[in-house]
């Protein structure tokens, strides 16, 4: 379970559905070169093995995450044990999925609790189609190509 929670990032955003997790930990040097892109980095620079693991191997945009910062002032392990939430951190995230995706999953995580989230979270992004992983914001599987609904 330890090293599963890594992937438990303090905002909701569930590591095990973002894209740069999933290119690193797959090597996948094309959707590496496609983030990169996006992200205005090189494909080297898309790397990341949960946003709770060792600093070094944090994605450099999470490394800063300005709800990481905030839940680690108040000794929080996430959002779901703030009574602020949602708050002007994150009405004003600059991901328009990903602050639709806290705004869901932060609850749920409250009332589930971390294991039984992180496993609907999984279920969540699993392609009904053909049970492969899916990405947060995606539209098509990846394994099957089937369009999907979600976020």
């Amino acid at each position: 379970m330890k090293d599963r929670l890594r992937l438990a990032a303090p905002c909701g955003l569930y590591c095990g559905a973002c894209g740069i997790y999933a290119a690193h930990r797959d090597n996948d040097q094309k959707l590496k070169e496609k983030l990169a892109a996006v992200y205005g980095l090189n494909s080297e620079d898309i790397r990341c093995e949960g946003c709770l693991s060792e600093s070094d191997h944090v994605f450099f945009y999470c490394r800063v995450c300005a709800i990481k910062n905030c839940t680690r002032e108040k000794g929080f392990e996430g959002c779901y044990q703030c009574t602020e939430f949602p708050c002007k951190i994150i009405d004003d995230f600059p991901v328009p999925v990903g602050k639709k995706v806290m705004l869901r999953s932060v609850p749920a995580w409250r009332e589930l609790g971390t294991e039984k989230w992180m496993d609907e979270e999984e279920r969540r992004y699993s392609c009904p189609h053909c049970g492969g992983k899916l990405f947060r914001g995606a539209k098509r599987c990846r394994t099957c190509k089937e369009a999907v609904e979600m976020d």
